[in-house]
């Protein structure tokens, strides 16, 4: 345990607070009918925490470096943990939604402070496998959460989903001040936090998400998408150049000089927003048309999450060194065949046509895991890792959120036009199917009609799917692409990287306190 404590602790952590951004979509329906709540207020209980961790990452990140990272790391889990209590005890939907929004700065804590963890305890070939265990985690939390959700709904109430991490946060907390040791900040006497940084980067980041967020329900032309977004650009236009001109920066642009870094941030973005952001559609699929139950469609996904993180754990063995040749470019070529596998339903396919689409993408996404987080942090000084592992979580999230809200849009304009002439209002029907609404279209229509149009329906369906899952692997190819002629001319000096991370992090090995 003095070698592989604490990757266990800060595995812990990674678990609950990734786990959370999906448990909860299975409870929605418990959560409206015991609170009582609007469509947009139970939208918020999942999105609220998701822009909470993009907004709070690069704050927590440089938190991180001037205080210390396992400081941090254990205020996360603390906050972490209280919150989920007040979510379980929620009297309200109100209540709920900021109880989740401090759940996410938690979570934005803990996440920021993991990569530079490892980075930092172990090295050499320990190294490559502890990177391999993060992302065999970090691969299995999301795709676990529906079918543990699911499982907790049932058996007991959906605030169980919430009571579940307290005694696992407090089991983290044990093992964290057992076997992690302190780690000295990054400061000096004239190094202060960025908070002019901090607010644009929140404006920027948070405008963005919740602009996605509200197109949705809005419309990309209304006030309620255009104005945040007008801020949120607004923000990043201001961001940029109080980053240049500050002495200590909440972003240091020059990391992105890098190649290595600037291949690791494409990979992952690419890599979350292909394979991810088509997951939440293919899910209603499974439960709206193909009438699985939640923890049903869970485990049609389990293929792709074990598949994620056996690859993970193997590639970390095999290859202590990340290879941005092999992995992260090979990782986003096979992530784009398998989910480009997935776009050949027909109305009368089943969820078995998925199983071998799901399972390749996740060996692709297991290589693109373990690669590009070891390749983000390899490639930066010692005192930025604390940064780099924010600005990589940071592209993490955002990367979903931007293919979950562009996918959202590509799959209503692509049903639009597969129903128009079949039904009254063409793109009222299809935002009711692509949000999951097959059984009320299919209520509606006459009971004559109801069987072709069930069929109907099925092959709309099927037929938007296939559009999202095309595009999808055609993105991650192409983000392949880019990738390899990014780190085509990559070398490193020698004695400059000791398994992929800088010399001054080299054999760093964890002790106990």
């Amino acid at each position: 345990m003095r070698i592989w404590g604490p990757l266990a602790a800060v595995c812990l952590g990674t678990f609950m607070l990734l786990i959370d951004i999906t448990i909860v979509l299975v409870a929605l329906p418990s959560m409206a009918e015991s609170l009582g709540s609007s469509l947009s207020q139970l939208q918020w209980v999942a999105d609220g925490y998701a822009l909470a961790v993009a907004v709070a990452l690069l704050g927590a990140g440089m938190l991180a470096d001037l205080q210390g990272r396992r400081r941090v790391y254990v205020g996360g889990l603390v906050v972490f943990a209280a919150a989920s209590v007040a979510c379980a005890l929620s009297p309200g939907m109100g209540w709920l939604i900021a109880a989740r929004l401090v759940q996410g700065v938690g979570a934005a804590a803990m996440f920021t402070t993991t990569l530079s963890l490892i980075s930092t305890l172990y090295s050499g070939r320990r190294l490559g496998q502890a990177f391999g265990v993060w992302a065999a985690v970090a691969a299995s939390a999301s795709a676990l959460g529906p079918i543990m959700g699911g499982l907790l709904t049932e058996a007991l109430d959906w605030r169980w989903i919430f009571y579940v991490n307290v005694p696992v946060t407090a089991l983290a907390l044990a093992m964290t001040f057992r076997y992690i040791p302190r780690s000295a900040p990054h400061r000096s006497a004239t190094r202060r936090l960025d908070v002019p940084g901090i607010v644009l980067f929140a404006l920027a980041a948070g405008g963005f998400v919740y602009a996605l967020t509200a197109s949705h329900a809005h419309g990309w032309i209304s006030a309620g998408t255009l104005v945040p977004l007008a801020v949120a650009v607004a923000a990043f236009v201001v961001f940029l150049p109080v980053q240049r001109r500050s002495m200590h920066p909440l972003l240091d642009l020059a990391l992105f000089r890098r190649p290595a870094f600037t291949a690791a941030m494409l990979t992952i973005a690419v890599g979350e927003g292909a394979v991810y952001g088509i997951l939440p559609y293919t899910s209603i699929w499974l439960q709206s048309v193909q009438h699985l139950t939640p923890i049903d469609a869970g485990l049609v996904v389990l293929p792709h999450a074990a598949a994620a993180a056996l690859v993970a754990v193997l590639s970390g063995r095999w290859m202590p060194k990340p290879s941005p040749r092999l992995g992260a470019v090979l990782g986003l070529l096979l992530a784009g065949i398998g989910v480009g596998a997935e776009g050949f339903l027909g109305p009368d396919s089943g969820w078995p046509a998925l199983v071998g689409g799901l399972a390749l993408s996740g060996v692709g996404m297991g290589l693109v895991f373990q690669v590009a987080a070891a390749l983000a942090l390899g490639s930066v000084p010692a005192e930025r890792a604390g940064m780099a592992s924010g600005i990589y979580s940071t592209v993490e999230q955002l990367g979903y959120a931007v293919g979950v809200a562009v996918f959202g849009t590509l799959a209503v304009s692509a049903m639009t036009g597969s129903l128009d002439g079949k039904v009254a209002d063409p793109a009222g029907a299809a935002q009711t199917l692509s949000g999951g609404g097959a059984g009320t279209l299919l209520t509606a229509a006459p009971a004559g009609q109801r069987t072709a149009f069930d069929h109907t329906l099925h092959a709309v369906f099927a037929g938007g799917h296939n559009t999202l899952a095309l595009t999808a692997g055609a993105l991650a190819v192409a983000g392949a692409a880019c990738v390899f002629r990014l780190t085509r001319h990559r070398r490193e000096s020698p004695g400059k990287v000791v398994a992929g991370l800088p010399a001054e992090t080299a054999g760093a090995v964890p002790t106990a306190e």
